[in-house]
C-alpha cells in the first residue's frame, strides 16, 4: 500500500470533517517533550521517538495530535470551534521477542476531528459524525465513560490517599487490580523504630517524615469492606448493548448513587444518538472500554473496530477530554470541553475504501 493511496483515504475523510464545519490546522511535527512528558509521564518515553536540540531543549516526535491542537486553540480559537487534521504520529512499537508477521506500524497516518464547545449535545454529535464516515466498512461499535469509573472509585468507603491512588492506576487494569485487593485485606502491622542517627539521602527530612506519617495512616486504615469490591468488579465487568448495558447500569446505581449523572448522561447521549437515526442496539457499552484507550479521556470514549481482525488496532479511537483541555488553557486562563478522535486512513483502505 503506497503513502499515495492512504493520502486519497485521508483526504476523503477530512473532506467529509470539513463539510462537518471544521477548520484544517497542521500542527509542527517535532513538539517540546517538556509538555508530553508532564501530561503523560515518563512511561512515553517508551513508546516516543525523542531527540535533543540544543537550542529547543528536547524534544519530541509528534505521538498524537491532540496536545498540539489544543495548545493552538487556547492561544486564539474561539468557542465553539471544530478542527481537522491529517498527518504522521510516530510511536515505537514493542513487537516482543519475535517480529509478527504483519508489525504496526512506527509511522502511520492520522485523520482527526476536535470539537471544542459547551453543548451537552458533542459526545453524540462526533460519535455520530465518526460513525457515518466509517458506515461503508461494516464495523463494530464500542463506547464506554471513564468518567462513571471515575465516579464509583471517588464514593468507595477510602481515605483521599487511597482513592487517589485508585485513580492514578485506573487506565492500568492490573496495577489497579493489586491496589484494590491490597486495600481490601487488613493491613500487616507495621513498626518503625525511633533512631538518633541523622537523616541520609537525596529527600530533606521533612519530606522523609511525611512519608513515615502516610505509611502510618495508611496501616491504621480499615479494609475496603467485600461488598463495595463486589460493586466495583460488577461495574468494571459490564459489556453489553448500550440500552442492555444501561438498564445493568440503572440497577447498579442504586447500589452506587454516585454514578447516577454518569448514567443520566449516558441515556441522554443514546437518546440524541438515536434520533440522529443511529441503531444504539448495534453499539456495544463495555464499562472498562477507556481503560484501554489514551489516559487523557476523562469522559465517553468510542471505537471502531474490524471484525475478523482481532490482531490489528481499532480503525478509529475517541472520546472526551476535559481535564486535559483545561489544564493545558492553564496559562490562557481558558477551560472549555473538548471531545474528539482520530480515523487510521491506512487500516481503512485496506477494508476497501470509503467508496
Amino acid at each position: 500500500m503506497s503513502k499515495r493511496e492512504k493520502q486519497a483515504i485521508g483526504q476523503q475523510i477530512l473532506a467529509a470533517f470539513r463539510a462537518a464545519g471544521a477548520q484544517e490546522v497542521a500542527p509542527d511535527l517535532l513538539l517540546p517533550a517538556e509538555t508530553l512528558l508532564d501530561l503523560y509521564g515518563e512511561d512515553i518515553r517508551a513508546r516516543a521517538y525523542v531527540t535533543q536540540d540544543s537550542i529547543r531543549g528536547e524534544m519530541m516526535l509528534r505521538p498524537d495530535f491532540t496536545v498540539p491542537v489544543v495548545q493552538m486553540h487556547m492561544q486564539n480559537g474561539a468557542e465553539p470551534a471544530r478542527y481537522c487534521y491529517l498527518g504522521e504520529v510516530f510511536r515505537k512499537q514493542d513487537h516482543g521477542e519475535t517480529q509478527p508477521e504483519h508489525p504496526r506500524d512506527n509511522e502511520y497516518l492520522q485523520a482527526g476531528f476536535e470539537l471544542f464547545a459547551r453543548d451537552p449535545d458533542a459526545d453524540a454529535e462526533v460519535f455520530a459524525l465518526f460513525h457515518g464516515v466509517l458506515k461503508p466498512l461494516g464495523l463494530r461499535a464500542s463506547m464506554g465513560d471513564m468518567d462513571l469509573l471515575m465516579d464509583a472509585v471517588r464514593a468507595l468507603p477510602l481515605s483521599g490517599a487511597r482513592r487517589a491512588a485508585l485513580l492514578h492506576h485506573i487506565w492500568r487494569p492490573h496495577r489497579f487490580a493489586k491496589a484494590l485487593a491490597r486495600f481490601a485485606a487488613p493491613c500487616e502491622p507495621r513498626t518503625w523504630a525511633d533512631s538518633t542517627a541523622p537523616w541520609t539521602g537525596l529527600r530533606s527530612p521533612e519530606e522523609m517524615q511525611a512519608r513515615l506519617d502516610r505509611l502510618r495512616a495508611d496501616a491504621a486504615e480499615a479494609p475496603l469492606p467485600a461488598l463495595w469490591v463486589a460493586r466495583l468488579e460488577r461495574l468494571f465487568a459490564i459489556d453489553a448493548p448500550a440500552p442492555e448495558a444501561l438498564r445493568e447500569l440503572r440497577g447498579l446505581a442504586a447500589d452506587i448513587p454516585d454514578i447516577a449523572p454518569a448514567v443520566d448522561r449516558l441515556e441522554r447521549n443514546l437518546g440524541l444518538l438515536s434520533a440522529r437515526g443511529i441503531d444504539v442496539g448495534a453499539i456495544r457499552f463495555d464499562a472498562s472500554h477507556g481503560r484501554h484507550t489514551m489516559e487523557y479521556y476523562d469522559g465517553m470514549t468510542f471505537s471502531f473496530t474490524a471484525p475478523g481482525r482481532a490482531d490489528w488496532p481499532p480503525v478509529a479511537t475517541g472520546g472526551r477530554y476535559d481535564a486535559l483541555a483545561a489544564v493545558l488553557g492553564q496559562a490562557q486562563d481558558r477551560a472549555i470541553p473538548a471531545v474528539g478522535g482520530i480515523i487510521r486512513p491506512g487500516l481503512v483502505h485496506e477494508l476497501g475504501g470509503l467508496a
